[in-house]
């Protein structure tokens, strides 16, 4: 199977997986909430959240684990494939020992004298901390083997039992319902439950399949020390996304109050089910990126940096076109109260996501070279002027989406910005990736949106308006984008796919 064919497979599963799980989300968070009532359900969600603010350090170091064990693999060299499992694994322990350490005393401390819970819910709050943390420490060492699955892009596995954990997720909700015993930690106990057999499943399969995946105790301390430090840059990447955000979040209370928390909240919300789509395509693409440039085939990874960009960016300006143009429609729709800025909020917050999906392949192609600490340090630095800008903004007397304004124009340096290490690291050439993708994106962009645009700006809103820009949006753009934005090779290689696809279901 060629990688091209491999990609579009794994991106279907990816694609299937999350649209099933987003599903089984939204019902399971409505039946918990009716099974625990409000109080119990926020107790659940405070007290949990102060485990799982730990959550983004999982997904940074499978990031981390995914490069070095496909970098490994792209090379061929078995035995370092082993030694890298192994040396990963016992970086994954020493976290969890220091992780758990801190709930323990520091996490605590806070449940107990800072959380807000009424008495009589104290109890099963502490048991519900426990579980939380217990099951934390699980869901950390499922990302090795997770990991090992995406670098040998196995990804019908990962999709596979994915929807095993969102089906398990929904039966506990069911069991919640049947079983006479405290709710709050009943629920507990039951997520700790369901995070052992997800990773015993990841673990029998990856050591059924995959020779590395046999731990045992190794000690190279200059692997250790790469892979510690390649990780604690991702950390430090990833620290600051989520840092950016709450801070944000603060800024914007302190100035305008909650509503306008409320706003941005739906905002991201749009953006995370949106974004989700773009970023199973990058999933499926950076094990290749990473193996072909670990073998030295450096302009096929070049080759597959540029089509990866223009597929992450259009599978989210497929769904992007038309939100923005109906986002008041929509809005409508979704929520019965709709809080004020909502829709230049959200507007804007897609907009930004458009921009940093480009970046996604380029990340993968930085993070390949090994030499992460250059490109995190100024990206994250940059980005991080989000903040102050923000503050000034809103100090100068700016309205509050002003702040998002900023922050799509820090994301396009930002942009500018990895595209220009990414040449310095790897002799990525500036000059055809602005022929090969920036140019052809920029035409698809500005031809597909003229037709909805008029479409939204001459009639009234309605069911029917709403239909036919969404319908002219997606058809325009994904045509555009065959005959404008790929070049003849990419378009042959995605038409013969389909007509094998048609012909296989016929």
């Amino acid at each position: 199977m060629t990688s091209t064919s491999r990609i579009a497979r794994n991106t279907l599963f990816l694609y299937f997986r999350q649209i099933l799980i987003m599903l089984v989300s939204l019902y399971t968070v409505r039946m918990v909430l009716a099974t625990l009532g409000a109080e119990d359900y926020g107790i659940y969600n405070v007290v949990a959240g102060v485990v799982v603010m730990f959550g983004f350090l999982s997904g940074a170091m499978a990031t981390a684990s995914q490069r070095f064990l496909s970098f490994e693999l792209g090379r061929g060299d078995t035995e370092m494939l082993k030694k890298t499992f192994s040396v990963t694994m016992c970086i994954y322990l020493f976290l969890i020992v220091i992780i758990i350490a801190l709930a323990e005393t520091v996490g605590l401390w806070f449940v107990k004298r800072k959380l807000v819970i009424p008495v009589g819910r104290m109890p099963a709050a502490m048991w519900v901390y426990q579980f939380s943390a217990a099951n934390f420490a699980v869901t950390l060492m499922t990302a090795p083997y997770m990991a090992a699955i995406i670098a040998h892009e196995n990804m019908s596995v990962y999709a596979y039992a994915s929807i095993v954990e969102a089906a398990l997720k929904l039966a506990a909700v069911f069991l919640l319902r049947m079983i006479p015993y405290d709710k709050l930690a009943l629920y507990g106990m039951l997520l700790l439950f369901v995070g052992l057999v997800n990773t015993s499943v990841y673990r029998f399969y990856c050591r059924l399949h995959y020779e590395e995946c046999s731990f045992r105790f190794v000690w190279n301390g200059a692997m250790f020390r790469e892979i510690f430090g390649y990780m604690g840059w991702n950390l430090f990447g990833s620290a600051v996304g989520v840092f950016n955000n709450q801070v944000l979040n603060i800024i914007l209370n302190q100035f305008f109050g909650p509503l306008v928390n409320a706003a941005r909240a739906v905002s991201t919300q749009i953006n995370s089910a949106v974004n989700s789509f773009s970023a199973n395509f990058s999933t499926a693409t950076r094990p290749q990126i990473i193996k072909d440039y670990a073998a030295d085939r450096i302009d096929g990874s070049h080759r597959l940096v540029f089509r990866a960009c223009k597929m992450t960016f259009f599978l989210m300006f497929v769904f992007t076109l038309p939100l923005v143009l109906e986002m008041p429609y929509v809005l409508g729709l979704w929520l019965k109260d709709v809080p004020g800025n909502t829709v230049v909020f959200a507007r804007l917050t897609l907009m930004d996501a458009l921009v940093t999906s480009v970046s996604y392949p380029i990340m993968t192609l930085a993070q390949a070279t090994r030499r992460i600490a250059l490109y995190q340090g100024v990206v994250g630095g940059l980005l991080l002027c989000n903040l102050p800008v923000a503050y000034l903004l809103l100090r100068l007397g700016f309205p509050p989406y002003s702040v998002m304004v900023g922050q799509v124009a820090i994301s396009v340096l930002a942009t500018v910005v990895r595209l220009v290490i990414t040449n310095w690291l790897s002799r990525f050439s500036l000059r055809r990736f602005a022929v090969k993708v920036a140019l052809p994106l920029a035409l698809v962009v500005a031809l597909s949106a003229l037709l909805p645009t008029l479409i939204v700006w001459r009639s009234r809103e309605s069911f029917l308006r709403f239909f036919v820009t969404v319908i002219s949006s997606v058809a325009g753009s994904s045509l555009l984008f065959l005959f404008v934005g790929l070049d003849k090779g990419e378009r042959s290689a995605v038409t013969v796919g389909i007509f094998k696809k048609i012909r296989r279901t016929a």
